[in-house]
């Protein structure tokens, strides 16, 4: 329905368009429609402006109606009525984000145990006690 509508508002702002362009205006302008000939004669200057200014008035007013109704199709579509009814819920630092419900299974990604940090390596007595290690430079004593 909205595709049907949206194809003939364009076609209205099209005849519109053409319309417009070919009344005569007070500078010229393309005036293609006013004249002696005009019309092929069927039509005096005056009445060429006459049916040209009620036929841009009539595409005018279907321009209008066909705008509102896209607007209101477009209201009526399905959707969140607000950008924030759609966001997806925030999650703290350092939490995995949530699955996607409708994503397969196979392509979700597995559950990692939580990793603990490396134990510190045991001190040696060596290490521990300042005074057995020798002053860069010399040759270590047993």
């Amino acid at each position: 329905m909205e595709v049907v509508v949206l194809v003939i508002h364009l076609f209205i702002a099209l005849a519109m368009i053409a319309v417009i362009l070919l009344q005569r205006s007070e500078g010229g302008g393309l005036g293609i429609g006013g004249g002696g000939g005009g019309a092929g004669g069927l039509f005096s200057a005056r009445g060429t402006a006459n049916v040209l200014t009620k036929t841009t008035a009539l595409l005018a007013a279907a321009f209008f109606v066909t705008s509102i109704t896209l607007t209101l199709l477009a209201k009526n579509a399905s959707g969140p009525a607000s950008i924030l009814e759609g966001a997806p819920a925030t999650t703290a630092p350092g939490t995995p984000a949530p699955l996607d419900p409708l994503a397969p299974l196979e392509s979700a990604p597995a559950a990692q145990p939580a990793t603990q940090p490396a134990p510190a390596p045991a001190e040696t007595p060596a290490a521990a006690d300042p005074a057995a290690t020798p002053p860069a430079g010399e040759p270590a004593t047993p």
